[in-house]
């Protein structure tokens, strides 16, 4: 068996590339769900039984689905369902902020019912409105609390940004996919593939542990 390791300098720039993009629909799927947690974590435990059942309802459909499935439902049911055809690119976006909106709705309800409900009482003495109250009290104390959970997701998230690779999204794993199949070299190309995803993704496991130390909340 004879090695061509040339191949990946030959095409780094195409790897350079689908890399940058899998950095990118990591930072905009959760710059969108982690808002996107917050309100589905707040309709949780709004007094409205409805709120409650339609947070419910999001949050374990897509929570229980296989992300590879909701990519695939996003790409080819959708459209047929609803006339709405996007970009490969842009339906990927919406499964993953979908998935991870659902997963962070739970993180920051943890969050929120972990302060102690005299926290909430005390704002609320002191002439503050309920919202006020949540948003200038209780969140930003769950969210110190919380900060561990949704670092270890944002490493989580960026190695399933792999899996839009099935429907033709030029990120990391597509790009080095595509060369392998031009240029039949199956070792070099996984291999080029995987020390890329680890040099990316190592540093961020070390910062998730340094969060993990500084931030964590121990009672």
């Amino acid at each position: 068996m004879t090695f061509d390791w040339s191949v990946i300098w030959t095409h780094w720039q195409a790897l350079l590339g689908g890399a940058a993009l899998t950095v990118g629909l990591t930072v905009l799927t959760m710059l969108l769900a982690v808002p996107g947690g917050i309100v589905l974590a707040l309709m949780r435990i709004a007094p409205n039984r409805w709120m409650q059942r339609a947070a419910l309802c999001f949050v374990e459909f897509f929570r229980n689905l296989p992300l590879i499935l909701v990519i695939y439902w996003a790409f080819y049911v959708m459209p047929m369902a609803t006339g709405l055809q996007l970009s490969p690119l842009l339906t990927a976006l919406v499964a993953l902020v979908l998935n991870i909106s659902a997963y962070n709705a739970e993180t920051f309800r943890a969050g929120i019912n972990s302060i102690r409900k005299g926290q909430m009482e005390a704002a609320l003495a002191m002439g503050m409105s309920r919202h006020q109250a949540m948003f200038k009290v209780v969140i930003p104390q769950a969210v110190r609390r919380i900060l561990p959970v949704l670092a270890s997701t944002w490493v989580s998230l960026f190695k399933d940004t792999s899996l839009v690779s099935v429907i033709a999204v030029g990120e990391l794993a597509y790009s080095a996919m595509q060369i392998r199949a031009q240029t039949f070299r199956v070792l070099e190309m996984l291999t080029a593939m995987a020390a890329i995803y680890w040099l990316m993704g190592y540093p961020q496991a070390k910062l998730v542990d340094w969060i993990h130390r500084k931030y964590g909340v121990r009672e």
